[in-house]
């Protein structure tokens, strides 16, 4: 029987994405994420993904392809592509000279929500991400991990469709970690698409419902755990292992026809 998420228009939809700076960054890459599902998007150092991303997200123009979301041509439409959009890096920004309450009431205000319902979503999120006892502090005195915490809430105060996350978890501690993951899947639970870029694979593979692998720009291998366990020819137990065997094998099929 067909998934029926399949069968509804892609949160993500790419196709012919590339992008070069020295060398091909992104190369001609088809990529398609289905609506309410954990998707994470794995690869090297160098292989595209926060490039792929940030071309997603509106931070970056592609050089040729296409890009939608939820139907909407973000190319042809960004604005009405972004209000569908949260992006959180890795490097969380945010204003280090509010306090997190009124980062939040100041983001949802670029948004135009309105402000009762700013205040009632951010000590929602507040209370959610376990910030309560710091909502009235200046943030720039926060760790990296609070202030990752505190980039994520501003993401979700204006309720996206789609959130990408670049190494959502860096910085964090494990109970903080636990937090987030928690806070992730109760969100994709109600039908938010989230799609994640992460080099903790064990953490991929707990969490995704599919996963894509990513290398020189291009998509080498996607499905579940399960079917990529499938596309190895090396027996695989673990998503490490089968990432790893997927790449070298990726990297022998290039060497291959370069030397043909």
């Amino acid at each position: 029987m067909a998934n029926p998420k399949s069968q509804e228009v892609a949160a993500l939809e790419i196709t012919g994405l590339e992008k070069t700076f020295d060398r091909p960054a992104v190369d001609g890459l088809n990529l398609r994420v289905r609506g309410g599902e954990f998707y994470a998007l794995l690869g090297p150092n160098g292989a595209g993904k926060t490039t792929t991303l940030r071309m997603v997200a509106g931070l970056l123009e592609p050089d040729a392809g296409s890009i939608s979301v939820f139907g909407t041509d973000a190319r042809a439409d960004p604005l009405a592509a972004k209000t569908q959009v949260a992006w959180v890096s890795d490097e969380p920004m945010i204003y280090e000279k509010l306090t997190p309450l009124e980062y939040l009431e100041f983001i949802a205000g670029l948004w135009g929500i309105a402000p009762d319902v700013a205040e009632k979503r951010s000590l929602e999120l507040i209370d959610w991400l376990a910030l309560q006892p710091h909502a009235m502090e200046r943030c720039g005195g926060f760790s990296k991990g609070m202030k990752q915490k505190v980039a994520l809430a501003g993401a979700l105060v204006h309720e996206p469709r789609l959130i990408i996350l670049d190494e959502p978890l860096t910085g964090l501690d494990a109970g903080s970690a636990r937090l987030v993951k928690d806070v992730l899947l109760s969100r994709v639970a109600a039908g938010t698409t989230i799609i994640m870029t992460t080099h903790i694979l064990e953490v991929a593979e707990r969490m995704a419902e599919r996963i894509g692998v990513i290398a020189q720009g291009r998509l080498i291998a996607e499905g579940t755990f399960e079917e990529l366990q499938g596309r190895t020819t090396k027996e695989a137990s673990t998503l490490e292992e089968v990432f790893l065997d997927l790449v070298e094998e990726d990297d022998a099929t290039m060497m291959r026809s370069l030397a043909a």
